[in-house]
C-alpha cells in the first residue's frame, strides 16, 4: 500500500513509564491515516547514525502498552548541538545537528515526534527553527514541563512512591524510628509533594520551599511529645536548606555534573544528631521510572500519541501536545520549553498540606 508520508517516532531523555503506550499509539494511528512510522533509536543518536532506524507497523507494537521503558532505547547524552566528544585533551562539545537535519532528510521522513522531557522538548524546538517539522509529546516523572496540566510517567511514579510510603509506615511505627524516603525531582518537588500527602507523610521537602533542620526536627519532637514516636519525612532529591545548595554525588561522567542525591542521608543524620530518634534513609532512585504504568499513563499516553501523529498529519508543526483538561490540545513548542512548571508555594495541594499538620520546614 502506498503511503501518504513518513513519520520518525523517538523517545529521549530518562525512561518512563508509558513510553511504550505512546510509541503503539503513534504507529497504529498512522497506520490507520495511511502514513508510515520510522522507529529512531537510541534518542536523537538514531539520526547521527541512521542504521539506528528502522520501519515500525502494528505489528512490532503489539504487547506493549503495558510494558515499562522504551522499545526505541533513550539516552540523557545525546544533545546533537552540544555533542560531547572525547579528545587527547579532555572532552569537548560540538554542533552536529546540520548532520540530524541530512539524515532526517535521507531518511525521507515528512515530520519528527519527540517523545521527551524538558530538555529533549528543547531540542526538538530547536530543529523545528532549522526547518525540520516537529510535533512534541511531553514525557517526565518530574511532571515539570510548562503549559501541561501532566505529563505521562509522572502518575506511576507517584504510585511508586506512595506504596513506599505504606511500607515504611508500619515499619516505623513497630520500631519507633523517623523513616526519610528521598524521591526524584531536581528543581521540582511535585512526586514527593503528591506522594507525600497520599501517603501521610509527616515533613515535605521540596526544592521550591528551601527548609530549616531544626524545624524539621521541631515538628518530629512536637509528634513525640503527642505519644506519636515515629514519623514519616519525604525529600525530594532536589530540596535544599535555607541558604544552602543542592547535594550531589561524586559521579559525574563525559563531562556532565554530578548526580544529584544524598540530600535523604544528610536529613537522616541531622535528624538523628539532633533529636537522638533512631533515623533511618531510604533513596528509591529509578525505581520510580521502572515497571509497568498505571491505568493513568497508559491512557494519557494512548492520547498523547495519537494525537501527535493527528497533529502532524494535520501539518501542526512547532506544536506540543498538552493535557488541558478534558481535551488534549496543542500548545506552541516555544512555549512549552519557555520555564520548568514548579510547584506554587500557594497551590491548593501545598495548602491543604499544612491545613492537615504537614511542615515544609519553613
Amino acid at each position: 500500500m502506498k503511503r501518504r508520508g513518513r513519520l520518525g517516532v523517538l523517545t529521549g531523555g530518562g525512561d518512563c513509564a508509558g513510553l511504550n503506550a505512546v510509541i503503539r499509539a503513534a504507529v497504529r494511528t498512522a497506520d490507520s491515516l495511511g502514513w508510515e512510522s520510522v522507529g529512531i533509536q537510541e534518542s536523537f543518536g538514531g539520526l547521527l547514525n541512521t542504521k539506528r532506524s528502522r520501519v515500525l507497523r502494528p505489528v512490532d507494537v503489539r504487547g506493549i502498552l503495558h510494558t515499562g521503558g522504551t522499545i526505541l532505547g533513550t539516552t540523557n547524552h545525546g544533545d546533537p548541538f552540544r555533542f560531547p566528544r572525547r579528545t587527547p585533551d579532555g572532552v569537548v562539545y560540538v554542533d552536529r545537528s546540520a548532520e540530524v537535519v541530512a539524515n532526517f532528510k535521507k531518511l525521507r521522513l515528512n515530520g519528527l515526534i519527540v517523545i521527551g522531557g524538558d530538555g529533549t522538548l528543547k531540542i526538538g524546538h530547536k530543529l523545528s527553527e532549522m526547518g525540520v517539522p516537529v510535533v512534541g509529546v511531553p514525557k517526565t516523572i518530574d511532571n515539570d514541563v510548562a503549559a501541561t496540566l501532566m505529563t505521562f510517567g509522572f502518575d506511576s511514579a507517584v504510585h511508586v512512591a506512595t506504596e513506599a510510603l505504606d511500607r515504611l509506615h508500619t515499619t516505623a511505627s513497630s520500631h519507633r524510628r523517623v523513616m526519610v524516603l528521598e524521591t526524584m525531582g531536581r528543581n521540582v518537588g511535585w512526586i514527593a509533594l503528591h506522594s507525600g500527602v497520599a501517603g501521610g507523610a509527616d515533613v515535605i521537602l521540596i526544592p521550591e520551599i528551601p527548609f530549616d533542620i531544626h524545624k524539621v526536627c521541631e515538628k518530629i519532637r512536637d509528634r513525640a511529645r503527642r505519644g506519636r514516636r515515629f514519623s514519616i519525612v519525604v525529600a525530594a532529591e532536589g530540596a535544599v536548606p535555607i541558604g544552602g545548595v543542592q547535594r550531589f554525588q561524586e559521579k559525574a561522567g563525559l563531562g556532565f555534573e554530578g548526580r544529584l542525591g544524598g540530600i535523604g542521608e544528610l536529613v537522616s543524620e541531622r535528624i538523628s544528631k539532633i533529636t537522638g530518634a533512631e533515623t533511618r534513609s531510604l533513596v528509591l532512585g529509578h525505581l520510580q521510572r521502572g515497571g509497568r504504568p498505571t491505568n493513568w499513563d497508559r491512557l494519557l499516553g494512548t492520547r498523547f500519541g495519537s494525537a501527535a501523529v493527528r497533529a502532524a498529519v494535520e501539518g501542526h508543526w512547532g506544536q506540543m501536545v498538552a493535557l488541558r483538561p478534558p481535551t488534549i490540545k496543542l500548545v506552541p513548542l516555544s512555549k512549552a520549553v519557555a520555564h520548568l512548571k514548579r510547584v506554587p508555594k500557594a497551590s491548593d495541594i501545598v495548602r491543604a498540606a499544612r491545613d492537615l499538620g504537614i511542615a515544609f520546614g519553613d
